[in-house]
């Protein structure tokens, strides 16, 4: 069973909130969101990063200055965000979503 979103705020320059059918709310910062892109190209940076600690980021890369210009629901299973920086490749479907919430991590509760 999938757990969908109930209602979706979002602050351009802050957080993205997100309450979830079963009642909890998830907020994610918005560098912390533009940094966990599910996007080809960043999933590749990150897994070069883990095995080269000298790896040359893009430019902008790591800017904890990134805004959320807008986002759009991709069907009805994900969000793409539009950030300051022009990135907006990467769909957040909600079980990555949910799988990024920070409290759910620290409950060991994690999602799959």
């Amino acid at each position: 069973m999938s757990i969908r979103p109930k209602h979706i705020d979002l602050k351009r320059d802050k957080a993205l909130t997100i309450e979830w059918e079963d009642g909890h709310t998830s907020v994610y910062e918005i560098s912390f969101l533009r940094k966990s892109s599910p996007s080809a190209e960043e999933k590749k940076l990150r897994e070069e990063m883990k095995t080269n600690p000298l790896t040359i980021l893009p430019a902008g890369a790591g800017d904890d200055h990134v805004e959320a210009e807008n986002i759009e629901l991709v069907g009805n299973y994900a969000l793409r965000i539009f950030f300051s920086d022009g990135h907006h490749t990467g769909i957040y479907s909600w079980p990555y979503l949910r799988s990024l919430d920070p409290t759910i991590k620290q409950e060991g509760n994690q999602e799959e």
